[in-house]
C-alpha cells in the first residue's frame, strides 16, 4: 500500500506542474510594446579606427623577432570608440560614445536599442564617427520612413556597403 500511495503522490505532483506550465504558456499576456505604436531598432557592430598609427619596423628589428611574429608593420591593438547619434523628425533621440569591446579595446563596439515611435511619416537620421576626427561625422544617412503601427524598422550600419542601411 505505500507503494501505491507513492505513485499516486508523484502523479499529482506531475498534474500540478503540468497545469502550471499550461497556464504560464497563455497566462499572463505579454506584448513587448504597444501594438498602436511602431518601433525603430538601431542594431549594429562595428570595429573603429586604430587608436594610433601603424609604424613600419626596419630590417633589424625585424630580424631580432621570432620568426613566427616577423611582420613589417607594428601596429597598435586598441580602437576608438564610435560617436552615435540618432535624430528622429530632427529631435535627438540617441547620442552615444561606444566603447570598443574586449579585454585589449581591439573588437567592435556593438550597439542595440529600440525606440517607441507614433505610426506616421518620420524623417530618420543616423550619423557615426569611427575615427579619431574631432567633430563632424564620417557616415551619415537620412532617410524619409513611413511607420505604421507594429511596424518595426531596423537600421543596420556597414561600412563596406556605404554605411548605414535601413529595412
Amino acid at each position: 500500500m505505500p507503494k501505491l500511495s507513492r505513485f499516486l503522490a508523484q502523479g499529482m505532483a506531475y498534474a500540478a506542474f503540468v497545469g502550471l506550465i499550461a497556464y504560464f504558456s497563455k497566462s499572463p499576456v505579454y506584448t513587448p510594446s504597444d501594438p498602436q505604436m511602431g518601433l525603430i531598432r538601431l542594431s549594429f557592430s562595428h570595429a573603429g579606427a586604430r587608436k594610433g598609427e601603424c609604424r613600419r619596423l626596419s630590417p633589424e628589428e625585424i630580424a631580432a623577432l621570432p620568426p613566427n611574429m616577423r611582420k613589417p608593420l607594428d601596429c597598435p591593438r586598441e580602437r576608438l570608440p564610435l560617436l552615435v547619434e540618432l535624430h528622429v523628425d530632427g529631435k535627438l533621440i540617441y547620442r552615444r560614445a561606444l566603447p570598443p569591446s574586449g579585454i585589449a579595446g581591439d573588437g567592435a563596439s556593438t550597439a542595440y536599442e529600440r525606440f517607441i515611435v507614433a505610426p506616421g511619416n518620420h524623417r530618420i537620421t543616423a550619423r557615426l564617427r569611427d575615427t579619431a576626427r574631432e567633430e563632424g561625422f564620417d557616415y551619415e544617412s537620412e532617410k524619409q520612413i513611413l511607420i505604421e503601427p507594429k511596424q518595426n524598422v531596423v537600421i543596420d550600419f556597414r561600412a563596406d556597403a556605404g554605411g548605414f542601411k535601413f529595412m
